[in-house]
């Protein structure tokens, strides 16, 4: 998007809005047509992005795949979502995202997004169907998890600093919240 590129007007975004976004460092989703923009994340959270998703890369089974963002996952045309670090059927990527809901979605809390991670991010991805949704937050640190049960997420786990975060959805991880910082 330029100077001269109009914003929709009396509608909601859709997807080829969110294509005309500028590559400016900010992440740019859209939840229902509303365009949600945050800026690039910071170092500590990257940190923890990168380990979590090595961790989870070595618990990975075959068939499935982690990716970190940006990364698309296209839930509708007024809807796309950038986790922090997903985890899907490998069959079930295309080149340009991921067209259904992930097994896993993580979001790592950052002042800027914590209540849209927690509250708007978390309950359409739950309507979506994606089967586990964790966040990990770095300033405790901690670690919940959510899993999706007859249509609903329940935390199914949480565990702070050293303790030992265990899950089995969508496959067994354990893990300690204190390990994702980093020294």
């Amino acid at each position: 998007m330029d100077a001269m590129t109009v914003l929709p007007h009396g509608r909601e975004f859709t997807r080829d809005d969110l294509d005309a976004m500028p590559h400016d460092g900010n992440r740019y989703e859209l939840i229902d047509g509303l365009l949600i923009v945050t800026p690039a994340p910071g170092f500590r959270h990257q940190v923890i992005v990168l380990e979590l998703a090595v961790r989870l890369r070595t618990a990975c089974p075959e068939g499935l795949q982690v990716v970190t963002a940006p990364f698309d996952v296209a839930l509708g045309p007024g809807t796309v979502l950038q986790p922090d670090v997903l985890v899907a059927r490998r069959a079930d990527f295309t080149e340009r995202d991921l067209p259904v809901a992930p097994l896993l979605a993580v979001e790592v809390l950052s002042p800027s997004t914590r209540l849209y991670d927690l509250n708007h991010k978390r309950a359409r991805l739950e309507r979506a169907g994606c089967t586990s949704y964790w966040v990990v937050d770095p300033d405790t640190p901690a670690v919940t998890a959510w899993t999706l049960i007859d249509g609903a997420y329940q935390q199914v786990a949480h565990a702070e600093a050293h303790e030992t975060f265990e899950t089995t959805t969508p496959f067994p991880v354990s893990l300690r919240p204190a390990d994702l910082i980093g020294s």
